[in-house]
């Protein structure tokens, strides 16, 4: 039994893995590609080398290549702790870009309006990085640059990789022209605030705290109703002087709206002061 919840648990995640991939794929090869965005990372990297390769070799192709070259350092330097994962998200991302080309070779943007093309080539990789980040996978690419520095150097990881994206979008300027290195270096602004946006939106929990008289058949309505845990601990009104109880528990949107009638339904005196929180470890949450 605890094996096939283990199968359906790693069948699950790799769904959502697929899920989040291919998010990825479809804003780079509909709207990044064609449009020449070079908004840094592999991706980024082979838009500047297929246009210097000229129409040899695609930029699917060159993602394939990079990723590929990519993946075997990442399991040479760093060794079995690599992780599954981002090697699954990477071969799967650059399959499906090969495939993509195959079957839907893009020899044009979609439309003519480059803005409305950026805002999808920025938004759907970064809903689907931050669900890869989220489950601890990725698409491989500069991730897998910045686990082999993290591993053997002291360098500040988030600042090289944001460096060296703008390096890659810089270069736009002088590859191609004005108005797509322009579109490039604002979508390089989205996407360095947009990801950790996704993510703490993907996480966002709410911590409630509860002063009250009885608590008990609140705390019965957590552990019961919404299968969650509270703890319980005493204290004294400063106005009233009386004896009170405080409550705290953490729960998603949903339970906390029905925390929140139930109250409202059996304990209309008590205070409660509900938190937005993205960052929760522990049982039931992240380990």
């Amino acid at each position: 039994m605890e094996l096939k919840k283990k199968l359906a648990d790693t069948l699950k995640e790799y769904l959502f893995i697929s899920a989040g991939v291919e998010l990825v794929v479809i804003g780079v090869y509909f709207f990044k590609f064609p449009n020449n965005f070079s908004i840094g990372g592999v991706t980024g990297l082979a838009i500047l080398l297929s246009s210097l390769m000229g129409p040899k070799i695609s930029t699917s192709t060159i993602v394939f290549i990079i990723n590929m070259i990519l993946l075997g350092v990442g399991y040479l330097v760093i060794g079995k702790s690599f992780g599954n994962k981002t090697a699954y998200g990477s071969i799967l991302m650059s399959a499906s870009l090969s495939l993509l080309q195959a079957l839907i070779p893009m020899k044009a943007p979609l439309t003519d309006e480059p803005m409305l093309e950026l805002a999808f080539a920025v938004l759907l990789p970064a809903v689907g990085a931050a669900m890869l980040f989220n489950i601890g996978a990725s698409t491989g690419g500069t991730d897998v640059i910045a686990m082999i520095l993290k591993k053997h150097t002291s360098t500040d990881i988030g600042r090289s990789l944001f460096l060296s994206d703008l390096i890659l979008t810089l270069a736009s300027f002088l590859i191609f022209d004005i108005k797509t290195g322009l579109l490039s270096s604002l979508g390089l602004l989205i996407k360095s605030t947009m990801v950790d946006t996704i993510i703490e939106n993907l996480n966002l929990h709410k911590y409630l705290t509860i002063i009250c008289e009885n608590p008990k058949p609140i705390s019965d309505f957590i552990l019961n109703n919404l299968h969650r845990s509270a703890t319980i601990s005493d204290a004294t009104g400063a106005f009233s002087n009386q004896e009170k109880k405080i409550i705290f528990t953490v729960m998603n949107r949903s339970q906390a709206v029905q925390l929140r009638r139930f109250i409202k339904d059996t304990e209309p005196d008590a205070f409660i002061l509900i938190t937005n929180t993205s960052e929760i470890i522990g049982r039931g949450f992240r380990a």
